[in-house]
């Protein structure tokens, strides 16, 4: 890719690319798939008039110029012909049962009421049409989980009706699945349809990338991700999965696939790595060569069928059980073809390092404790489809036990418990989880950094570090007590201090800091696109599921290429992503923004999207570390979990992104993981992240996460405890300066129970992550011919805002009609600085021009945040003044507050906009966050 030419076309044609490649075929009976172009479809489900791109909260806000979903793709000119009297009876039905959005964050809907189906309707449209086409959609998201109920997890009584009479009357029906994850799939032996799709939420070329597969210009090439089990009962995690203050973690490294292949093949309707394809292809083992400390298995894939079509090589390793206990067989290795033409041929090398196939001990039954290690015996290779159809293609014998790396005891439980363990005759046994031996504070006090004296302003700025002319030590010397409280602060949401609408600001948040050089670095939701509230659009992405079931890490890093210049664009340093936990139970909400119940495709995915943003100096902030497992009560349920447990799968992809992605900015979790809260856990970001991973860049918490001290409650208050862990961020605050949110840092500084060299070290990993930024450029006006290529693209693109106007509102503030740019096609951006929170109302007074005429229609449309408002239209006979009242719904929760008018027609002549408090919350809200770990 020519790094100077931001396409959107091109980038579109990367984001279908990944949403067809992520597609997952489950079920093609006789080759019903695919269906020529021109064809006479039936299109059957609520869905096709709200085609779900991506979930909810921070990882769905994108705004976007436009969506492609399913219905309309296929009905485009490359589509089908729909049936018109099947659309129109639903179009009637949807009139009356309009889109249910909920009641506001993390209290979205799931799904959306299917109609009844009218049986002479299917039974004319199967007359009439040679297919049938079924959507059934699903979103997910923030702060809520999916439920194994109707609506959720499981289909509605509709829908199933949907699919008895469809598939009844029908003889090719196809089924698509708009979700963010895997749903129960007992339906297709009960209703048996010809063929069944995952398509996933795509992003906004989603429904292209599907018309792609449907139509056979892409052959299906996807492969699961997840295990899809039979009941959600089979799952091991799901008896310890939504708790209110605790899950244990039984099944430790028995998830997914790990327990179904070892313990309950019989429980798996369709297993992992599974996905079918329009052709067939043969893969042949040419050799298997061991090195020191790797294998690599040469593979020569042919395809055997009669259409071009991508490969999915997957390779698993089978372990001998030893004396820990081992899965049946682990992924070790994929690599994914090039097109293949009929009788192509591809050989291809997959090099499976010694650590992927070893296991950790935190017993010592090995010898050899907090090690991970390789136990003697002979380890197999499979190479297949996927998991079930993987066949033995050799060995490799390991006389006697290898230590690869001998670490020590870090983030052990507390709790007693049991776990799952396979004994030497494979059966399913319990043992003991080994408790923590070694006390984290009493490590910290053996660590800690040495002080370095305070020496006032000598005129050092960060530049001069930069340039090696002053140590960081030195410079760092010059911050206040004052200034390390402040510079561990991040501002936001939609700070004015950097892009409009974005999640953070971090880094020279003071006037002080700022003029010791300090820039400002800008971050921003979320793993599918950049989410800017102020009304700036960004490009949507597939979803986290569907671009790990590609197993395609060059098209991830083309995509993610995109991504970064993208960021550049828009003056974001870091984007709030990728997701990478772990899908530990189907019905965690966030699995969307995931990749998979294995971790070690989560790592390969997450170090090429890494790969694809670093060149153009910017990034990913990899979350949520660790064990984001489930979102229902995610800022006080405790993770309870073995330490092997934690290496060989929370932790394992966060490693591979740090040593091989070359990560540099770490968001924690909300959740506490073995008695310490994610952001103060010293073990989870000192021991581990930087002492053992060799991090050396920056720890953020996520926004508004609680902190604590061993044995007492979170707070998010608590910023000194995530300081004492190497948490360097705590994001968000309104004001740095003004402490906005009570933190105690200065408090804890002045009791000693954090000292000043641990502030200092926080400053100065944030001070080095800084210095290779381009917000560090910026700063000092040094401007790349890249940097040029896209200021141009952001004026011929328009509507593209870095810089707002600042409205402050106290009780009510007027704006001028002046400050509105009228013209067609133009839209306007205000940020309203709140003096207080709350409800407010909007007021604009305008009126027609006089030089329209009486018929002329003149419309305007008021977003807030993104979101519609209300949309103004005036005719040519309204020229006399008049003001519309629209009042904001929600409550304003944060100080920061934007507004956008879109202009469709010239023609309108405004006198003045105002905001107005209707009712104050400040007094509450500073009420609430008083309270140690208060929330708005």
């Amino acid at each position: 890719m020519n790094e100077i030419n931001f396409d959107l076309q091109r980038y579109a044609a990367k984001a279908r690319q990944a949403a067809a490649e992520g597609a997952v075929l489950l079920k093609n009976d006789c080759n019903v798939l695919p269906v020529a172009p021109g064809s006479k479809v039936a299109l059957f489900g609520r869905s096709q008039f709200n085609y779900y791109k991506c979930g909810t909260g921070s990882g769905g806000l994108v705004n976007t110029k436009y969506v492609v979903g399913i219905a309309e793709a296929l009905e485009s000119k490359d589509g089908y012909e729909i049936n018109q009297a099947v659309k129109q009876s639903y179009l009637d039905w949807v009139q009356e049962h309009p889109f249910e959005k909920g009641s506001g964050w993390g209290k979205e809907p799931w799904f959306q009421e299917e109609m009844f189906l009218d049986a002479d309707l299917v039974k004319q449209a199967s007359k009439d049409s040679e297919a049938a086409i079924i959507i059934l959609g699903r979103t997910a998201g923030e702060d809520q989980d999916n439920k194994a109920e109707a609506g959720s997890y499981l289909l509605t009584e509709a829908e199933e009706v949907m699919l008895e009479m469809v598939c009844k009357e029908f003889e090719r029906t196809v089924v698509l699945l708009n979700v963010g994850n895997i749903i129960d799939m007992k339906w297709v032996e009960k209703y048996k349809p010809s063929a069944v799709m995952y398509v996933w939420q795509g992003g906004q070329e989603g429904g292209n990338g599907v018309l792609d597969v449907l139509t056979g210009r892409v052959n299906p090439s996807g492969r699961l991700t997840d295990t899809i089990a039979r009941e959600i009962e089979d799952y091991p995690s799901t008896a310890n999965h939504g708790g209110s203050k605790r899950n244990l973690y039984q099944e430790d490294i028995y998830v997914g696939y790990r327990y179904f292949e070892t313990f309950a093949k019989d429980r798996v309707l369709y297993p992992i790595g599974f996905g079918l394809s329009y052709t067939t292809f043969e893969t042949r083992t040419e050799r298997i060569e061991q090195s020191n400390d790797s294998v690599r298995i040469g593979i020569t894939v042919t395809n055997t069928g009669n259409k071009p079509g991508k490969q999915v090589v997957q390779v698993y390793c089978e372990a001998p059980q030893g004396k820990l206990g081992k899965p049946a067989r682990v992924l070790a290795g994929f690599a994914k073809t090039k097109e293949l033409l009929p009788g192509g041929k591809q050989s291809v090398e997959i090099e499976i390092n010694f650590k992927t196939i070893a296991s950790y001990d935190d017993t010592g039954i090995t010898g050899c404790r907090s090690a991970w290690v390789l136990e003697a015996g002979s380890y197999i290779f499979h190479v297949g489809d996927h998991v079930r159809d993987a066949k033995s293609c050799g060995s490799i014998a390991i006389g006697k036990l290898q230590v690869l790396e001998q670490l020590q005891e870090a983030m052990a439980p507390v709790v007693a418990f049991e776990r799952m363990r396979c004994a030497s005759d494979g059966s399913l046994i319990y043992e003991p989880v080994p408790i923590r031996t070694i006390e984290p504070k009493t490590r910290r006090v053996e660590t800690l950094p040495n002080e370095i004296p305070y020496t006032g302003d000598k005129g050092y700025k960060l530049a001069d570090v930069k340039s090696s002319m002053v140590s960081m030590e030195d410079y760092i010397a010059q911050l206040s007590d004052e200034d390390l409280c402040c510079i561990v602060r991040g501002e936001g949401m939609s700070s004015p201090k950097v892009t409009p609408g974005t999640a953070g600001a971090f880094g020279g948040v003071t006037k002080r800091l700022e003029a010791f050089g300090i820039p400002l670095a800008c971050s921003a939701d979320g793993p599918s696109g950049i989410r800017m509230d102020c009304g700036n659009t960004a490009f949507s992405m597939p979803n986290g599921t569907c671009l790990g079931c590609t197993f395609n890490e060059a098209l991830l890093r083309e995509l993610y290429a995109y991504a970064g210049l993208e960021l550049r664009k828009n003056h974001v340093d870091t984007l709030l992503g990728p997701g990478m936990n772990i899908h530990r139970n189907p019905l965690n909400g966030r699995n969307f923004e995931y990749f998979s119940e294995d971790p070690f495709l989560t790592g390969r995915m997450v170090v090429a999207q890494l790969h694809g943003m670093n060149p153009y100096d910017v990034t990913g902030t990899i979350k949520h570390f660790a064990c984001n497992s489930q979102e229902a009560h995610r800022n006080t349920l405790e993770a309870v979990v073995s330490e092997r447990a934690l290496r060989e799968i929370y932790l394992r992809g966060f490693e591979m992104a740090v040593k091989e992605g070359n990560a540099i900015s770490v968001m924690t979790s909300y959740n506490p993981i073995n008695r310490f809260w994610s952001a103060s856990n010293y073990d989870l970001t000192t021991t581990i992240l930087r002492g053992e991973w060799g991090f050396r860049g920056i720890v953020m918490t996520d926004w508004w996460a609680k902190g604590n001290d061993e044995g007492k409650e979170g707070s998010v208050q608590n910023v000194a405890a995530m300081i004492r862990a190497q948490n360097d961020l705590f994001m968000v605050v309104s004001d740095s300066e003004q402490n906005a949110r009570g933190d105690n840092s200065a408090e804890a500084l002045r009791e000693g129970t954090v000292t000043r060299g641990e502030y200092q070290r926080s400053a100065m990993n944030i001070c080095h992550y800084l210095m290779g930024t381009t917000a560090f450029n910026r700063m000092h006006g040094l401007e790349t011919e890249l940097d040029k290529a896209l200021a141009a693209f952001r004026e011929e693109e328009g509507n593209v805002v870095l810089d707002i106007l600042s409205v402050p509102v106290e009780k009510e503030s007027v704006v001028s009609g002046e400050v509105f740019d009228i013209s067609r096609g133009q839209s306007t951006f205000l940020r309203a600085d709140l003096k207080e929170r709350g409800m407010y109302r909007v007021e604009l007074t305008c009126r027609a021009g006089t030089e329209n005429s009486e018929l002329a229609q003149i419309p305007v449309s008021i977003f807030h945040n993104a979101e519609f408002l209300h949309t103004i239209t005036l005719t040519g006979a309204d020229s006399e003044w008049k003001t519309y009242t629209v009042d904001i719904q929600q409550p304003i929760l944060q100080k920061h507050t934007h507004f956008k008018f879109v202009f469709s027609q010239s023609g309108m002549e405004i006198k003045e906009f105002r905001i107005i408090m209707t009712s104050s919350l400040e007094e509450r809200i500073q009420q609430a966050l008083s309270v140690p770990g208060g929330q708005i």
